[in-house]
């Protein structure tokens, strides 16, 4: 049962409209196909905005469209300030915006800073010439004397992360794929020319910028090896053996991103969101955002990859940010494009639904900016793909020992009654499966109980209360599995009650209850039951 209310303006300041907003991240590569080509496009985020802005969100974040060879799709960009033709041109990105800004939206677009493709023009001169005008604007190195690589660093694809370049006869960088060379943002160059880039995108009008891999955007000019992971930690690839400590996370970081930010901020109302991985992920999102000149928010991996969500698991990512004078602001994201479906992740198939259902209260509660993506809001599980479907070159290299990111990027399914979804008119890029066509929007439309309809339902919830979009977070004792926390502002106080557990529990004391899914009442809480209420 939900207590329907009317959606209201944002409390925030609108220089500050990005503080507790919540974010829908649309991966366009599946989103909507308008040209049969099997694969998203521009034209299609433009024809499904309605769509997005009638879930009650309050921005958008496009994953990349830029032009690029696609090796990592989209994340190998050879020209940042181009679209590709694959999605279609500046002219619909510029309708695009305005269409979204129309509906009172805001944009959102990655930034890939750490590197490019191998492909960009910048390394294409940098790799020509060690004595060239650009031959400094990747991370070159000579080999040792037995010839081998300059560091035992590893790619988080596979192997190591420097690859031989006869040209240069040097080794380069690379965290990623091969196809893309780290940038050397320790040069100033370097970084005059990304924030040249962070300025076209704001002159265009964006709204902000989520910043990907953004703690591998320098590493340690001494090269130095990367210690063996400590006894304990799970390894599924040659990455995975290591502490990161040299290869990423040099502290010149913050001082790029304080250079970046001071950029957005000429610019007013923008908003910055730093993507952060790895073991020390809560200390760089600290580091990242504190302070007037740090980035707006920060979020890390504490649920992407979690196998399970424990009330350990939850009580410790929210105890991390207290609000404390100084800190920054958290954003939160259970699921995304690199990181199998949380409802598959954390629940069997016949428990998907209910945990999908879930999911969405406690993105509702927390304190901070939740991240929805595309098809979340559906209850979409992970899709389960065969090798021969596979696209994803981390999913092909570490099949079948992961998941896999191709998975979640399924294309969304609009229509019940088409084979793919509704998605497009061809042959599409990744099949779209029977379990998902089921759950597509045009049948969630007209049932007042599906997961679509209590998105629209926690999301106007969330909208009209103050205590949720900027009320501070404070953890109440409760007995496991269950996690209760308030939400307060200016005087109200609200309760967020959720049972982790795998049977019934008893409620704490609440008043009015505002939302509740799967059964959560004033009395009980069944298995993966949630309720958010007044105090008593």
């Amino acid at each position: 049962m939900i207590v329907e209310r009317a959606r209201v303006q944002p409390v925030t300041a609108a220089a500050e409209w990005w503080r507790g907003a919540v974010i829908y991240q649309i991966y366009p590569r599946s989103f909507l196909d308008t040209n049969g080509d099997g694969v998203g496009d521009l034209q299609g985020v433009i024809e499904r905005l309605d769509y997005v802005a009638s879930l009650g969100v309050d921005a958008v974040w496009l994953s990349p469209f830029f032009k690029s060879p696609m090796k990592d799709f989209g994340y190998d960009i050879s020209d940042y300030r181009a679209v590709d033709p694959i999605f279609g041109d500046m002219a619909q990105f510029d309708r695009l915006l305005e269409r979204a800004h129309e509906l009172g939206l805001k944009v959102l677009i990655d930034q890939v800073y750490s590197h490019t493709s191998d492909q960009h023009a910048w390394f294409v001169e940098s790799r020509a010439d060690r004595a060239g005008a650009k031959a400094d604007w990747y991370v070159w190195a000579d080999p040792k004397e037995d010839g081998s690589p300059p560091s035992n660093w590893q790619s988080v694809f596979g192997g190591p992360a420097w690859t031989w370049d006869a040209r240069r006869k040097q080794y380069y960088l690379h965290n990623f794929l091969p196809s893309q060379p780290d940038l050397n943002l320790h040069n100033p160059a370097v970084q005059e020319a990304i924030l040249d880039t962070t300025r076209f995108w704001l002159e265009r009008g964006v709204d902000g910028f989520r910043l990907d891999a953004v703690n591998f955007m320098m590493h340690d000019p001494s090269l130095r090896d990367n210690p063996p992971a400590i006894d304990g930690g799970k390894r599924g690839r040659p990455f995975d053996y290591q502490q990161h400590l040299f290869n990423k996370s040099h502290p010149d970081i913050v001082r790029m991103l304080h250079r970046l930010q001071s950029v957005v901020s000429e610019y007013g109302g923008r908003f910055t969101l730093a993507e952060i991985g790895g073991e020390l992920a809560d200390r760089e999102m600290k580091a990242y955002t504190a302070g007037p000149e740090g980035l707006d928010s920060a979020y890390a991996f504490s649920f992407l990859y979690a196998e399970r969500l424990t009330p350990e698991l939850l009580r410790s990512a929210l105890r991390a940010w207290t609000g404390a004078e100084g800190e920054g602001w958290p954003s939160w994201a259970l699921s995304n494009h690199d990181a199998p479906r949380a409802a598959s992740r954390w629940a069997s198939p016949e428990d998907c639904a209910a945990t999908a259902k879930l999911n969405l209260l406690l993105l509702t509660a927390i304190r901070g900016n939740p991240i929805i993506y595309q098809g979340e809001e559906l209850g979409l599980p992970q899709a389960d793909l065969p090798l021969s479907a596979l696209k994803d070159p981390e999913a092909i290299a570490n099949w079948p020992e992961t998941l896999g990111r191709d998975g979640a990027r399924t294309p969304m399914p609009w229509r019940a009654d088409d084979p793919t979804g509704g998605f497009t008119a061809g042959e599409p890029w990744l099949p779209c499966p029977p379990e998902h066509r089921k759950l597509a929007v045009e049948r969630q439309e007209g049932e007042a109980t599906s997961a679509l309809n209590l998105t629209r339902r926690l999301l106007a919830l969330r909208s009209s209360e103050a205590a949720l979009r900027l009320g501070s977070l404070h953890l109440r004792e409760s007995h496991e599995p269950v996690v209760v926390f308030e939400r307060s502002h200016q005087g109200r106080t609200l309760i967020c009650a959720i049972n982790l557990g795998a049977g019934e529990a008893s409620t704490p004391p609440l008043g009015r209850i505002l939302a509740s899914v799967n059964g959560g009442s004033a009395e009980r809480l069944p298995y993966r039951g949630g309720v958010i209420a007044e105090a008593p």
